[in-house]
């Protein structure tokens, strides 16, 4: 099984990238995870509604140029269903003895995801029912993924 990491943005503070990468090596035990990043569009800091609704229509197209027709799609979104660490542990365990090919768990911009978007997703989890930075919301995605993992093993993660 393949699990891919989709951030809208890029992931630019160096340890928000060290804590990523860490967690994203310690997977390698479990599965593959890839980590892709940076399809933001440019937006100006006063952009009006139709202009966000432009620059996420453009996101959209790109999000959903990377997924195949036999892909998995998390949305990582605050109005999710909630979920604990035991329980995105059996997501793991259920996505990892589907018929998927990958799973794709997507963090959307700072102005979300188009609707198209959020109709393709097979779920919509939340991570928390904070608002987190992209960046954060990365980190935290792969140590909960890591985490899962241990919770599946029975293996000790106490940090």
């Amino acid at each position: 099984m393949i699990y891919r990491i989709i951030s809208v943005g890029k992931l630019r503070e160096p340890f928000y990238q060290q804590g990523s990468k860490e967690y994203l090596k310690r997977l390698t035990a479990y599965n593959r995870t890839e980590l892709l990043d940076g399809l933001e569009e440019k937006l100006n800091p006063k952009a009006g509604e139709k202009e966000i609704e432009k620059v996420l229509d453009r996101e959209a197209d790109r999000i959903l140029a990377l997924l195949n027709r036999d892909d998995y799609l998390v949305l990582l979104d605050v109005e999710g269903q909630e979920v604990d660490s035991p329980v995105l542990a059996r997501y793991i365990n259920d996505w990892n003895h589907s018929p998927y090919k990958r799973i794709n768990f997507l963090v959307g911009s700072a102005y979300g995801v188009a609707g198209g978007v959020k109709a393709r997703a097979d779920i919509s989890l939340s991570l928390s029912r904070l608002t987190l930075p992209h960046q954060m919301a990365v980190l935290v995605l792969t140590e909960q993924l890591y985490r899962g993992y241990k919770i599946l093993k029975n293996e000790p993660y106490h940090h």
